[in-house]
């Protein structure tokens, strides 16, 4: 008999996944307050895990949310813009773990221009007061 425990953290299908896909696992780490990377994209999903502290996570149509410690979150990558990944407090640091599935030969992200923004602006949930 095994004392395995299984949880399952997210279940999503995929709905762009490069040809020759290459996968890559990172951990990363966002001192205190810290605003993350700007806004971006990926070329493929990710998925990610938040190992302690709090993210802030905005993807482009959905309103800003708070990811705890615990929590799993992805994205579709292709088109959508990821605005927002920073950490949410003030006192700690946020640690999360993502794999993140691209086109090989392709960055696995690249950041937004203002121009784009300006253009996809009508695309972004209003923030909620």
């Amino acid at each position: 008999m095994t004392n395995t425990i299984l949880t399952t953290l997210t279940h999503q299908p995929l709905l762009v996944v490069p040809e020759n896909a290459e996968a890559m696992t990172a951990t990363l780490e966002l001192p205190p307050g810290d605003p993350g990377t700007p806004p971006h994209r990926h070329s493929g999903p990710v998925f990610g895990y938040v190992l302690e502290g709090e993210l802030l996570f905005e993807l482009e149509g959905e309103p800003a949310r708070v990811i705890h410690a615990g929590e799993a979150f992805w994205e579709p990558g292709g088109d959508v813009i990821h605005y927002l990944a920073a950490n949410n407090l003030p006192d700690t640091t946020t640690r999360f773990v993502v794999v993140m599935i691209h086109a090989p030969g392709e960055p696995m992200l690249t950041l937004v221009t203002d121009d784009e923004l300006g253009a996809r602006r009508h695309l972004r949930a209003p923030k909620e007061a």
